[in-house]
């Protein structure tokens, strides 16, 4: 371990410096403004916007999750309504005699789990244990979807949307339940595992192996391709720079604003996070599940309890802010765009949130020690419900209860919008924004660690999975983190977070393609938990 951190620093330092002067010269704009001019077609292309009104314009990315999320959910017998207290009895242990075996090496001739649809390969992850519990792999990948999307991108789409966007959050947060569980039932389906134990997957795997199987091998070796290079640039942008630039931004303006002792100090910043990035991520999976089963779960408490209290503080405004958001996503009134305008706020600041149909949470999923596929699906399931129904609703009910839904706020970034979020709670709370700057500080960590996994799963997908590949992603990642704090790569990050929404493109045309597959292991599955019951 002492080598690795030896590593880290010497590859930081040089950067650490470059940072620096960066900051002083004005050179990361030049940076920005060279790269931006190379990248903008891609990220104009992905977030390129379908006018709707005059008013009101659609990110074409959100059809295919909103459509996709809503057939699944059909397709499936309402598998996010129906399965809920399931996938609740399953986090509790419930079922857990169901995966007891006496020997983790089961053969494949004699394999009581084959069916004619299995290959070798998931025939021998159906007999082996996996890495991470159930528990673990939902905050593990709950680590990377809670975070400044409920915070900030929950008062950006009130500002916007008013009252009413929050109704339409709410539906695609349960319709992308749907989605989750088809993905994440693949992700363990068709994962790899190493004779040490050390599972890959994610839908780099399904989508080369499941499509294989219904004899398109070429198409599901170019989206799997596709989707190993969006990942990665992801990791490095969205699940990286962004997350610690806007960490610093909030710590910075907590402390004093330009008159901080910490201002222009981002470089420092970044190398303390980058050091704490690099000690957790070293370990793999494993490590980095230890460390969010702990403050996954103690982040959203604390936060809900805050949300709570505000609510219960003002408990006589609760029946006004749910008649606003009911009445608002119906009839809106002073809303720019109209009714249109409040569903597309709603769906979108959801589907940005919770990433249910982007695929990235099937990587950590896939991790599980389990023998059915569909009971991490199951599970799955359960996170655009926490992410998205119940931490963006309590977020939203602040702003609506202490008078911050305002169209004056509407054209807020993310950093601003976290500042209103925290006032709303201050109004309330007077020293709530210091809790508030901790949380945020380690939602930012938390979704680091776990992007740095699903980047490194798409990294040993293209480059082989050699440790000197191993070491020389997770260095990468942290150098991006200390130029993240330290300089201002808008277009960076704008062209990462393109790249997290394009993993949707490939991702999708899998899930569809493969939803057969689930539906068979999803009934296999649930025939073996009424065989418990007998």
């Amino acid at each position: 371990m002492k080598k690795y951190l030896l590593s880290l620093f010497a590859i930081i330092s040089p950067f650490l410096t470059f940072a620096q002067e960066a900051q002083e010269m004005g050179i990361d704009q030049k940076i920005d403004k060279i790269f931006g001019d190379l990248t903008g077609w891609f990220v104009t292309a992905i977030f390129y916007q379908i006018p709707f009104t005059d008013e009101v314009s659609v990110y074409w990315v959100l059809f295919p999750l909103i459509i996709g999320a809503t057939y699944f959910t059909f397709y499936f017998n309402l598998i996010n309504f129906r399965g809920f207290w399931t996938s609740i009895n399953i986090v509790r242990g419930k079922y857990d005699d169901l995966e007891g075996r006496k020997d983790h090496k089961v053969e494949i001739a004699k394999s009581p789990f084959t069916d004619e649809d299995d290959n070798p390969d998931t025939i021998r992850v159906e007999g082996h244990e996996g890495e991470v519990s159930h528990f673990q792999a939902l905050t593990a990948a709950l680590s990377a979807t809670v975070g400044l999307g409920n915070i900030a991108g929950v008062a950006i789409a009130v500002s916007i949307g008013g009252a009413g966007a929050t109704f339409w959050m709410i539906v695609a947060g349960f319709l992308g339940m749907a989605s989750k569980f088809v993905e994440c039932t693949l992700g363990v389906k068709y994962r790899d595992i190493e004779d040490d134990g050390t599972v890959y997957g994610g839908p780099m795997y399904y989508l080369r192996k499941g499509l294989k199987s219904k004899g398109l091998e070429k198409l599901g070796k170019i989206l799997a391709v596709l989707f190993a290079i969006f990942v990665i640039g992801g990791s490095f942008g969205g699940g990286n720079m962004f997350q610690v630039n806007q960490a610093f931004q909030l710590v910075e303006s907590i402390t004093g604003g330009n008159e901080s002792v910490l201002h222009g100090k981002g470089w420092l910043f970044g190398v303390v996070m980058a050091v704490l990035v690099g000690i957790v991520i070293i370990g793999g999976i494993k490590s980095i599940a230890k460390v969010t089963d702990k403050i996954v779960p103690f982040m959203v408490a604390i936060y809900v309890a805050a949300a709570l209290f505000v609510i219960f503080a003002n408990i006589g405004m609760v029946g006004d802010a749910f008649a606003q958001i009911f009445n608002g996503a119906f009839s809106p009134e002073g809303v720019a765009g109209g009714a249109v305008g409040v569903l597309v706020q709603g769906f979108r600041r959801a589907a940005f949130s919770n990433e249910a149909g982007v695929g990235s949470a099937s990587i950590a999923h896939s991790a599980v020690k389990t023998r059915y596929a569909a009971s991490e699906g199951m599970v799955a399931l359960l996170e655009p419900f926490i992410d998205t129904v119940v931490v963006c609703t309590m977020t939203a009910l602040v702003l609506i209860i202490t008078g911050n839904v305002t169209s004056a706020n509407a054209g807020l970034n993310d950093a601003q919008a976290i500042l209103l979020t925290s006032g709303a709670f201050e109004s309330v709370i007077s020293w709530f924004p210091y809790v508030l700057t901790i949380a945020v500080v380690l939602f930012a960590f938390s979704t680091m660690i776990s992007w740095s996994y699903y980047g490194f799963q798409g990294w040993a997908f293209l480059f082989g999975r050699s440790k000197k590949m191993e070491y020389a992603y997770k260095l990468i990642f942290c150098v991006f983190v200390v130029i993240g704090a330290a300089a201002s790569l808008g277009s960076v990050i704008g062209f990462s977070d393109a790249m997290i929404f394009a993993m949707m493109v490939p991702n999708m045309i899998g899930l569809v393609l493969l939803a057969p597959k689930v539906k068979k292991e999803l009934n296999k599955y649930m025939q073996a938990i009424k065989e418990i019951k007998k």
